[in-house]
């Protein structure tokens, strides 16, 4: 059973879990497990990559489909993230703005210096919260806000300097010990018919490594969630 933060006749939020697809791909994934669970017609507005685990949102008509994927075009329809990387960033909260490419045949994004044929700008925001010791080496947990929805954007961005997410071998993470560390922690959005504003929140696994290392870090994630939740004082871009 999928894990169900919010229903609705317009709208599911639910806690995709780690290794299931986000979309219909000729496995099951989230679309049909949640068409099988909820009943109806699923709508899916976002992606996750098959590792990474979350909250994650479906529309439950066309209507309201079009109507969340403006937000998300718009910017207005927020995602932030946690993140186990290796090292430690050099300011504890910042931007990251680069030049994305992806090659199609490796299923690989590559930071690149100029604009061409393909490049996306991609943005993010991030903030430090701790930091620990992994396997072999120091690592961080960051939270991240999200701008731009590019394939692997978090993975490649921190990797490109010299943070990969531990356990993210394509990406460079010599550490073995666990999936993909990114974890989908909150979204905020406008409900696509009442305009209530909504968010929520889940947390991976805090038993489990390396989540365990950051264990009451973890818990102090959701004061930089944003709307209804307290307010950073680091970072204006958690405002």
């Amino acid at each position: 059973m999928i894990e169900l933060l919010y229903e609705d006749k317009h709208l599911i939020v639910c806690v995709k879990p780690v290794g299931v697809l986000s979309q219909c791909d000729g496995q099951r994934d989230m679309v049909c497990l949640l068409g099988e669970q909820c009943g109806g017609e699923i709508y899916p507005l976002h992606r996750l990559d098959r590792a990474v685990g979350g909250v994650m949102a479906f529309a439950r008509d066309a209507e309201s489909a079009a109507a969340l994927s403006k937000q998300i075009q718009q910017g207005t329809f927020v995602k932030r993230y946690l993140a186990a990387v290796g090292g430690v960033p050099n300011s504890a909260s910042g931007e990251m703005r680069d030049l994305l490419l992806k090659d199609a045949r490796q299923n690989k994004t590559f930071v690149v210096s100029r604009p061409r044929k393909g490049v996306k700008e991609a943005r993010l925001a991030y903030e430090t919260l701790a930091t620990a010791q992994g396997s072999g080496c120091t690592c961080s947990l960051v939270k991240i806000r999200l701008y731009t929805g590019r394939t692997h954007q978090i993975r490649v961005q921190f990797a490109s300097r010299r943070m990969p997410l531990l356990g993210d071998g394509k990406y460079g993470s010599r550490d073995k010990g666990c999936d993909i560390a990114l974890w989908s922690h909150s979204l905020t959005f406008s409900h696509p018919v009442s305009g209530e504003a909504l968010t929520f929140i889940s947390y991976p696994d805090k038993s489990a490594y390396p989540w365990n290392a950051f264990e009451r870090d973890i818990l102090k994630s959701s004061t930089l969630s944003g709307a209804g939740d307290a307010q950073s004082t680091q970072h204006p871009d958690f405002l």
